[in-house]
């Protein structure tokens, strides 16, 4: 140490800081990273707010869903019968001497008959004639043809490669409504039960995806919807909706009527003829149905609906209703006696089920026989409602709660009207011996498929 000290040095460490050399291209890959981060994790941000934005939106102001209208149709007291139409084309005064204020009956006939050979007889039967009938019926199926859609069930299936093939099967729809959310098409359940996507084809060539609402297995009816936002600005406006005519009584026969959808087995097919035929009446579990047959030659798997020349929809055409030997004449189901199983089928509704086929009571079973006013139950549906509760076939339904039958009719109309599930009192009367017992059962009503 002495010598150190002599030596003019200190004894403190002397240390000398080296400035470390800058490595620009890791300086440079490291901002690069660092400013890519920054752009995904801004994306990423982006995208989570697009996506969570209307979520915490609708969380924190929510809207008020639009709720579905209730769908009504028209009774048959609203339309125009066919006597009606037939009164509009006739002259408004006689060509003959003034009638009697009030004629009797034959005296309206005659007079009717002589109205009609005045008309006929002022008609030329020339070439020319059939050659703009013709053209008038053309140009009024376009004008319904703005009524039908054509429906296209499209199925996939895998065959033996694995490969998947997709069939479409279609078939024609009807317009008939909207609830201020979808637009009700009305078509075959049959060949849209199993589809994998319905495609609607509109009569001005717009395609939509449409939905199975709601079916009936009775009648193959299905309704069809569309969501009235999904169509172009404009669009439902511009859509017509279909408008039930009159089908009830057996004075139709002899109407004109146009068959439009698939009456000839095809899609786009058309028939002119007359109804032959109203005064058939099928019966089915809980209602009975009006069969209209008509003389239009078509396919036994036809489809479509029965116009007449109002506009009016008579009836939806049906097939296999019919003998043997008409099975190529198109027939229909009368458009009253649907009216409200498509109404329920149009608001999602369930339809009420007890189980029982019946008919009218008859005047002159009520006259000569005494049987009592009400629903005559003809047959009674295994392990339904009715016979589960004790009704028996012969029974006469006259009362459900405190509504009072009157008729099988006034029976369907009653039980259409209430809901699966509901338990009701039905009074009935049951022969015993030689005198009717009134009889009470509680029923709780199924539901139909």
């Amino acid at each position: 140490m002495p010598d150190l000290k002599q030596n003019g040095e200190s004894d403190f460490i002397t240390e000398q800081i080296k400035i470390k050399p800058v490595n620009r291209k890791k300086l440079i890959r490291r901002t690069i990273i660092t400013v890519a981060m920054a752009v995904i994790f801004g994306l990423v941000a982006c995208v989570t707010f697009l996506i969570l934005e209307p979520v915490i939106s609708n969380w924190l102001y929510p809207k008020e869903e639009q709720k579905p209208e209730i769908v009504e149709f028209p009774e048959d007291g609203d339309e125009m019968r066919p006597e009606d139409m037939l009164a509009e084309n006739l002259p408004t005064e006689s060509p003959g001497p003034t009638p009697d204020p009030t004629p009797e009956p034959e005296e309206e006939r005659v007079l009717l008959e002589e109205q009609i050979r005045e008309i006929l007889g002022e008609m030329p039967l020339e070439l020319n004639n059939y050659k703009e009938l013709y053209t008038a019926m053309a140009g009024y199926v376009d004008e319904l043809s703005q009524y039908m859609v054509t429906v296209t069930a499209v199925t996939s299936n895998v065959n033996w490669f694995d490969s998947v093939q997709e069939s479409r099967n279609q078939c024609p729809g009807l317009i008939i409504s909207d609830n201020g959310v979808e637009l009700l098409v009305l078509a075959d359940y049959a060949p849209v039960k199993s589809a994998e996507r319905l495609a609607l084809t509109f009569h001005n060539g717009l395609i939509m995806e449409g939905r199975l609402k709601e079916h009936n297995k009775a009648t193959n009816l299905a309704v069809l919807s569309v969501d009235l936002a999904d169509l172009p600005e404009g669009m439902n406006e511009e859509l017509p909706r279909a408008s039930f005519g009159y089908s009830s009584g057996n004075r139709l026969a002899g109407t004109p009527v146009v068959a439009l959808g698939s009456p000839m087995g095809s899609i786009h097919s058309i028939g002119y003829g007359m109804i032959t035929s109203a005064g058939i009446i099928l019966p089915m579990t809980d209602r009975n149905y009006r069969l209209i047959q008509t003389d239009i030659s078509g396919s036994q798997n036809a489809s479509g609906v029965l116009f007449d020349l109002q506009g009016q929809v008579v009836g939806i055409i049906t097939n296999g209703k019919t003998g043997s030997d008409m099975r190529n004449m198109i027939s229909a189901f009368g458009i009253a006696e649907l009216r409200r199983i498509v109404e329920k089928m149009s608001n999602a509704s369930p339809i009420a089920y007890m189980g029982i086929s019946g008919v009218d009571v008859t005047r002159e079973a009520n006259q000569e026989l005494g049987v009592p006013y009400g629903a005559y139950v003809e047959n009674i549906d295994m392990d339904s409602p009715a016979m589960r509760a004790g009704i028996q076939r012969g029974d006469i339904i006259t009362m459900i709660d405190d509504t009072t039958i009157v008729s099988f009719g006034n029976y369907s109309n009653t039980l259409m009207a209430m809901i699966p599930g509901q338990t009701v009192t039905v009074t009935v009367k049951r022969q015993v011996q030689e005198e009717y017992k009134e009889m009470s059962f509680n029923i709780e009503l199924g539901e139909v498929e």
